[in-house]
């Protein structure tokens, strides 16, 4: 095994279907690691197909952190995010071990390295009553009672937005204090040296991939896995997790709202939005590695720099 330097935390960011998961695997090949995922999909249980989860025989010879530890009618913020992977980045250290954090959620890798607002931690009892506020209301409805309680949040989170808008409405519940109060106290991100790298494709070849996977993805059963999901009475269609791309438009196929050609269209339109999203933010990021294909021996060399 390549050596590397002690305490050095990896970022493998990229947009959806750039790659990173077989440049991972190819680093653990290199190095001792811990892979770490970072993705708001791949969290969810039952999720497979649609959030281009690595297959069974993958994580068993690869095993990801961080990958199937909630339910999809469940919460999960940036906040448990960086809870959950400062504990796995700790874990990779005494197993002398390089922590590598694989995805494209943004706002995670941001909580991770910039640290996030001290807000107070969600219940049990608090998710669920938005959760359920959220199935009998809708998430525009409740963007309307946060305008009445804290404007300043609601002018800056959009409607359509569930996640946020819950979870603002969650915190003045929980504190008494409004999100736009409490947003300046910040809990730090981690302490570490950061060694980043970028896997960005062409724009023209991401795109390609993207309608090619997801037309693997109706092949290998997708709409099988969110009929699945719709026999779930907890899931509707407000929440995070079938508000992510593909699953979002498999829905409402399934209940008739659109044809099965145009659930395709906008599953690869909205995939390559989420893409452009990512690769907009990724733009910004300095210091990093920036690779247009997988270079492994360009990442080993990276790695191995001191920090």
């Amino acid at each position: 095994m390549t050596q590397a330097n002690n305490k050095t935390v990896v970022f493998l960011m990229g947009p959806t279907a750039s790659g990173k998961t077989d440049l991972a695997i190819q680093l653990a090949q290199q190095f001792k690691v811990r892979i770490i995922s970072v993705d708001s999909a791949l969290i969810y249980k039952g999720m497979n197909i649609g959030s281009a989860k690595p297959d069974e025989n993958t994580l068993a010879a690869y095993p990801h952190h961080l990958i199937d530890i909630c339910n999809p009618e469940e919460a999960y913020s940036a906040h448990d995010f960086a809870r959950d992977a400062k504990a796995q980045i700790q874990l990779a250290f005494e197993n002398n071990e390089i922590p590598i954090l694989v995805g494209g959620t943004s706002f995670y890798f941001n909580a991770l390295e910039y640290g996030l607002s001290d807000l107070p931690e969600s219940t049990t009892e608090s998710r669920d009553k938005y959760n359920q506020l959220l199935k009998n209301k809708g998430s525009a409805t409740l963007h309307k009672d946060l305008e009445k309680i804290d404007k300043k949040a609601a002018d800056r989170i959009h409607p359509n937005d569930a996640q946020r808008v819950t979870r603002a409405l969650e915190v003045f519940d929980l504190s008494g204090k409004t999100l736009s109060e409490l947003q300046g106290n910040k809990k730090p991100g981690i302490d570490y040296p950061i060694k980043k790298i970028i896997l960005m494709p062409p724009r023209s070849e991401l795109h390609q991939r993207i309608e090619k996977r997801f037309l693997s993805m109706m092949d290998e059963g997708f709409l099988t896995e969110v009929e699945q999901l719709k026999q779930n009475p907890n899931l509707h269609e407000d929440l995070p997790s079938i508000r992510c791309v593909g699953y979002r438009q498999a829905w409402q196929y399934l209940n008739e709202e659109i044809d099965q050609e145009t659930m395709i269209e906008r599953a690869i339109i909205a995939t390559r939005q989420l893409c452009k999203r990512q690769s907009t933010w990724l733009k910004s990021e300095t210091d990093a590695l920036i690779l247009e294909t997988i270079d492994i021996e360009s990442a080993v060399k990276f790695i191995q720099q001191p920090a």
